[in-house]
């Protein structure tokens, strides 16, 4: 398989200039104009073909796609090791937040003990969008069972000026409020996030149908004024 040939073939144009403006911190002529399921039906044609080794081998890419499409077939692959040196390798050349907001891996829910330590590493990274997915994968893994304030206290105390790193600190507290509201809202009211980020987290969980009316009302006495 040609997966250049492949995605121009699933090129609309219309969605190119729509999806432009959703990632303005790359270079429009990076973007093909794939939509996301025609892109997902596309790994799964790749994953099984030949041609997928090369393709995973040939970094940087140039293009968007190619980038959504590398994350997504690391994310299928089933044995957690090999996905985890995938995604190792690919991460560093992560450069905008569609590519790292990607749903997680399904060989991460049985190996959360071995995952700990990979994605604080992560986290610790001064790659925006490696710390991004990090943050992205402790949001969507351990905030149920497995939840820690350890893991809170960790993201809390990632700073930066970055846009795309502040606003998933405040995703994952505002989907902290919905899942673990006591033990996150002492998080906000003793202000331990950046002015934007807190208040940007409180507006998101305001906006989440998961927070209840009384808790939205006091959330909304937390907001910091400028």
């Amino acid at each position: 398989m040609n997966v250049l040939e492949r995605l121009y073939e699933l090129q609309d144009l219309e969605y190119q200039q729509f999806h432009c403006k959703l990632v303005p911190n790359i270079l429009p002529d990076s973007i093909i104009g794939v939509r996301i399921p025609n892109l997902r039906s596309l790994a799964k044609e790749l994953y099984s073909d030949p041609a997928k080794e090369e393709f995973m081998s040939s970094l940087p890419h140039k293009y968007y796609e190619e980038n959504q499409l590398h994350i997504m077939l690391a994310c299928m692959e089933k044995d957690f090791d090999r996905c985890i040196e995938q995604l190792t390798i690919f991460l560093p050349y992560a450069d905008n937040w569609a590519v790292t907001d990607q749903p997680s891996p399904k060989c991460f829910k049985k190996n959360h003990a071995a995952l700990l330590p990979i994605i604080k590493k992560w986290l610790e990274s001064e790659h925006v969008y490696t710390a991004r997915y990090a943050i992205n994968i402790f949001m969507r893994e351990f905030l149920d069972e497995d939840f820690d304030t350890e893991y809170v206290d960790l993201i809390a105390a990632k700073t930066g000026d970055d846009y795309y790193l502040k606003m998933m600190v405040a995703w994952y507290f505002a989907t902290a409020l919905a899942k673990q509201y006591d033990a996150i809202i002492p998080y906000i009211e003793a202000k331990r996030l950046g002015v934007w980020t807190h208040n940007k987290a409180i507006q998101k969980a305001i906006e989440s149908y998961r927070i209840t009316k009384e808790q939205k009302e006091y959330l909304r006495t937390l907001k910091i004024k400028k």
